[in-house]
Formats: structure tokens, sequence, C-alpha cells
């Protein structure tokens, strides 16, 4: 996999960062800028209820949009996990293909 591609642990969708994606659609989709031209962007991941999240999306791009990175985490983000192993994490599948489509709609990434 090259350094502008990246998948959750478990998923069999590789994405890629879309060679035409501008700093402004980041900030519109919700991504922050952090330190050194990174730019992340962290979202629950809940079937149900934000508020009550079990897991965390987590992607980051970096400076000149050569790398991307992408992580599903406990609520504490610390620790990577497989959702597609748990039990119970149909809804919560449903919500990270959603936030993916999210970001393909935005010119953000590209399935390949």
């Amino acid at each position: 996999m090259e350094k502008n591609q990246a998948q959750v642990l478990g998923d069999n969708d590789i994405y890629e960062i879309n060679p035409d994606v501008k700093k402004y659609s980041l900030l519109d989709a919700g991504f922050v800028e952090g330190r050194n031209d990174h730019f992340k962007l962290q979202r629950p991941i809940s079937g149900t209820s934000p508020y009550d999240a079990r897991y965390l999306l987590k992607i980051t791009i970096s400076e000149g949009f050569s790398h991307l990175k992408m992580a599903i985490t406990d609520k504490s983000g610390l620790h990577n996990l497989n959702i597609y192993k748990g039990k119970d994490t149909k809804s919560e599948i449903d919500d990270y293909k959603f936030m993916m489509n999210f970001l393909q709609e935005k010119n953000i990434v590209i399935k390949k």
C-alpha cells in the first residue's frame, strides 16, 4: 500500500487521498489543522447516538497531502480496534461507511 493510501483494521476497502483535494475542502468537512500543516479528523462512531459512542474514527492527512492514516479506536483513542470482528457492531460499521461516503462526496478520498 502506498503512503497516500490507508484502510482501517478489518475493512476490505482501501482509500486514497484525492489528488484534487484542497485545504478548504478538508476544513469544510470537519478536519482540524494541526502542527506542521497536518489535518486531523476525529469523529465518534455510534449507530445510535454520537454522545454514547464506543469507537472513534481518526483520519490524518499530512502536509502536502502525501500521507493518509486511518484508524478506528476505542473511546480513549489509544487502542486500534477491528469493529468487523465485534458482536453487534453492524450499526457502527454502517456509521463508518456513511462517514467514508461523505468524505468521498466532498472529494477528499477515493475508494480503490
